[in-house]
């Protein structure tokens, strides 16, 4: 097989996938809050209410798409698909399993491969900050406008934390290539005393990075209980106020497919991404493409599960007022991962001597 083709069969479907993912975590949000309250959650569409995202994205293809009359109409159409895209570009520089082999050629697992990885995923959620500023100000509603200011102010604040964070991790393996990070991960000695195989993972030595790095992801995807730029008791909705039909989903479906592709790069980051316990033993005796398939599962499942906790969190903990907010991302968090990252130089140099 070409390589050509294999990467646009991959990004074909990581699309499929994060399109799905986002779609069924409607679903999955709503069974989660329907446990947690002792209801049922939807059961009417299909067995289990299975096809109730089917009906929802049926609903919203359907309703009329109606742009304010004193709008920006070009950006008003503009931020909502900014979201959307730079949702799914993200996904692009993720390594989502091991190698493959098809025709006797390798192929490895990742759309895009570059030296940079980390670099362009905190340039691509910069960039996001954009769709919802520019739909918060094409929309011409001063609530609207009001949310958006919100939400880019707490995203900005939170990208700080988030980068501190991640410049730990990148300390620890001398790499801003997500590949090189995952790669470190899956073998050698856990706290340099005993061999391990597929999950010497950095959770074990950063921990503090990453209770920073996923409640960062938490106030960048929006979620609960940093939802201020969109709390419908305070601000009607946010900057999506003046949004309807797919223009609102492309919303709703974008913060979706964020927090999915935000717990797949936690997995990489501080999971072992796509490596589980005995990857190399399942490599040298099942063969490259069993080792494959299980390490995409893995990846996957990691993902999942953080989609899970992330939705737990949401039906558990309230919502912050905004100045609690402010100061947990510049007074709190910020400061301790300067400290974090202090203690990872003073231990890396210290090894290192």
């Amino acid at each position: 097989m070409d390589l050509l083709v294999f990467k646009i069969i991959l990004v074909v479907a990581l699309f499929a996938v994060s399109l799905g993912v986002a779609a069924y975590s409607t679903w999955g949000e709503r069974k989660v809050a329907a446990i947690l309250q002792d209801r049922v959650g939807p059961n009417r569409a299909g067995p289990f209410g299975l096809l109730q995202p089917l009906a929802d994205g049926g609903k919203l293809f359907f309703k009329e798409g109606f742009i304010p009359a004193n709008a920006e109409r070009f950006l008003f159409v503009l931020g909502p698909s900014i979201t959307m895209a730079i949702s799914l570009i993200t996904g692009a520089v993720i390594p989502w399993g091991q190698s493959l082999n098809i025709g006797g050629e390798s192929f490895q697992v990742q759309i895009a491969d570059i030296d940079v990885g980390v670099l362009f995923l905190i340039g691509m959620v910069s960039v996001g900050v954009y769709g919802m500023m520019i739909g918060g100000w094409a929309s011409n509603n001063k609530y609207s406008l009001l949310g958006a200011i919100r939400a880019s102010s707490q995203m900005i604040s939170y990208e700080l934390a988030m980068g501190l964070a991640l410049l730990s991790i990148i300390m620890m393996s001398s790499s801003l290539n997500l590949n090189t990070i995952v790669a470190d991960q899956g073998s050698g000695k856990l706290w340099g005393l005993f061999e391990v195989d597929g999950w010497n993972w950095n959770i074990f030595y950063q921990p503090l990075a990453f209770i920073i790095f996923i409640v960062a992801a938490l106030a960048e995807t929006n979620r609960h209980p940093f939802d201020l730029p969109e709390c419908e008791s305070e601000l009607v909705n946010g900057y999506m106020t003046e949004y309807s039909s797919m223009s609102f989903g492309m919303y709703m479906f974008g913060e979706y497919v964020n927090m999915f592709i935000s717990n797949a790069l936690i997995a990489t980051l501080f999971f072992g991404g796509f490596n589980y316990p005995g990857i190399n033993w399942v490599t040298e005796n099942w063969g490259e493409n069993v080792a494959g398939i299980l390490s995409i599962l893995a990846i996957l499942t990691k993902a999942i599960i953080g989609i899970l906790i992330f939705m737990w969190i949401r039906w558990t903990i309230p919502r912050f007022r905004y100045d609690q907010l402010m100061h947990l991302g510049w007074k709190t968090l910020i400061p301790l991962a300067l400290v974090n990252l202090l203690i990872t130089g003073a231990v890396i140099l210290f090894a290192g001597a």
